[in-house]
């Protein structure tokens, strides 16, 4: 079945309090897919951001972004005023993020809401003890680990004193009273989190949209499962990471990608039955109906680069579970909707790893044009069994992308096109045409292409700091006019589904 959607993240929707969140900009953006006959949703993932703000960084690998809760529903539940929601200063430009800002303001906001909820909560104690008892396996480490965070200025858990660092038992006995409010103050955002995601998730679902989502192959080393779980991870007996993650140099980055996210101790993952991964995976099909895993090459093989070095450079392949963990995955847990991201140079070994999951594979039409891309991602070439993009989070907008690239890839993209001349202000639509005419059975445009936006729009641009993760879509943008423009490409392309 031909498909198609939408990729915008939840931070890039309009709303009052300056970053997107499960607000009525969320249900109208579902409404809006609806009608322009789109059938999925898909996001980035939903986790708790700290220094840098990338969602690829989390505190958690199973939290939820308190700066996602909706005030106003709060306001309607009677935790919040309105003044309470409009006083604060949550950044002035409606098309820019401000995490400065939000940091600072948020949690005194929902530290209100949290304290009338405490008085309160035998209205709702049934749904929060449920809430709480379900997911007691990761929500009392990450409340803990968040509340210790906290009342030591915000230091990573390796900085803390050594009997809180190594988790003596007295010293977390000793925390857990010393801090047990601002614990609550925590499980009390991820249950308005999962409540109001949980709610929206419903909404789409109810309007035709499927939500695809995100994992990260990788958590963060500043972070709860980190602290919770270090013998899931390449660590020396101090707790320092052995090696840590990232890409080789290529054809973009003379010094490769050092992303510096501690590796997975693989063999005692498999003397477990994978069962953190399998927690992992299982409560991520909780929270979408489709997942995107990210770097997927990491299972046949990933990069290890020496802990400490400037580069990645210096780093070594070495092999990752391989086809087994996708067994594993279909035994324990059926048959999933799951897309692997598996762009830049791919061996054999990842090619035959991706047709033996039988996963759909990623296509971008920017990288078509591009020479340093080894793979060709030519649409006349593609099969049905991927998932056609014209450019993904990490990639430029298209308009943008056509203006900053070679005279040989413009000359190479007008030539595939059999044009002369493509228009300046409307050329992203010629590849979005691009995309859908291919034989892919999903096709998934960023929403700042279909709006023919340029480089102010980029989402992210990798191995960057600052400037990142901070596009909003102005309240407007995606008009009427534009709805219909989108359901008239799908429908031309025989993309529309029956709802």
């Amino acid at each position: 079945m031909r498909e198609s959607g939408v990729l915008l993240p939840i931070f890039s929707l309009p709303s009052r309090f300056g970053i997107g969140c499960f607000s009525k900009e969320a249900y109208e953006f579902v409404d809006q897919l609806e009608k322009a006959g789109q059938s999925r949703w898909q996001i980035l993932p939903l986790g708790p951001t700290g220094y840098g703000d990338s969602p690829y960084q989390s505190f958690s690998t199973f939290a939820g972004n308190p700066y996602f809760i909706d005030l106003e529903m709060l306001a309607e539940e009677g935790l919040l005023t309105e003044t309470e929601c409009t006083q604060a200063d949550f950044g002035e430009k409606e098309e820019e993020i401000d995490y400065e800002k939000l940091y600072k303001q948020r949690f005194h906001v929902l530290k209100k809401a949290f304290v009338r909820f405490e008085k309160s909560k035998e209205k709702q104690e049934k749904d929060y003890e449920n809430f709480v008892r379900t997911n007691r396996d990761w929500l009392e480490d990450y409340c803990l680990y968040m509340a210790i965070k906290d009342s030591l200025g915000g230091i990573s858990w390796i900085e803390w004193p050594k009997e809180l660092r190594d988790r003596e038992e007295q010293a977390l006995k000793c925390a857990r009273l010393e801090l047990a409010e601002e614990i609550r103050f925590y499980r009390f955002q991820q249950y308005e989190f999962d409540k109001q995601w949980k709610k929206l998730h419903r909404y789409a679902n109810e309007h035709g949209i499927r939500i695809i989502g995100d994992i990260p192959i990788y958590v963060a080393f500043d972070s709860a499962d980190t602290w919770a779980n270090p013998e899931l991870f390449q660590f020396d007996e101090n707790n320092l990471p052995t090696g840590v993650a990232g890409c080789p140099p290529d054809g973009f980055s003379a010094t490769g990608q050092l992303w510096g996210n501690p590796l997975y101790r693989w063999e005692y993952h498999k003397k477990t039955g994978y069962d953190w991964w399998m927690k992992r995976i299982a409560y991520s099909f909780q929270l979408y109906d489709a997942v995107r895993i990210d770097h997927f090459r990491g299972f046949d093989e990933y990069y290890a680069i020496p802990y400490g070095e400037k580069t990645a450079v210096n780093g070594t392949w070495m092999p990752g579970p391989g086809i087994e963990f996708f067994r594993t995955v279909e035994e324990k847990l059926g048959h999933l909707d799951i897309i692997a991201e598996d762009l830049g140079f791919l061996t054999d070994t990842v090619l035959n790893l991706l047709s033996g999951t039988g996963f759909p594979g990623m296509k971008v039409v920017q990288f078509a044009f591009d020479s340093r891309e080894a793979a060709n991602y030519l649409p006349h070439t593609y099969t049905q069994n991927c998932v056609v993009y014209t450019g993904t989070h990490d990639n430029t907008t298209t308009r943008d992308w056509y203006h900053t690239v070679s005279k040989e890839c413009r000359d190479f993209a007008k030539e595939y096109l059999c044009k002369s001349a493509l228009d300046e202000d409307q050329l992203a639509w010629d590849f979005i045409a691009m995309a859908m005419g291919s034989v892919a059975d999903l096709c998934i445009i960023p929403l700042q292409d279909y709006l023919c936006l340029g480089a102010e729009a980029r989402i992210n641009t990798p191995s960057t700091l600052g400037g990142n993760w901070v596009w909003r879509m102005k309240k407007g943008q995606l008009d009427e006019a534009l709805v219909r423009k989108i359901h008239k490409v799908t429908k031309l392309y025989g993309r529309l589904t029956e709802k």
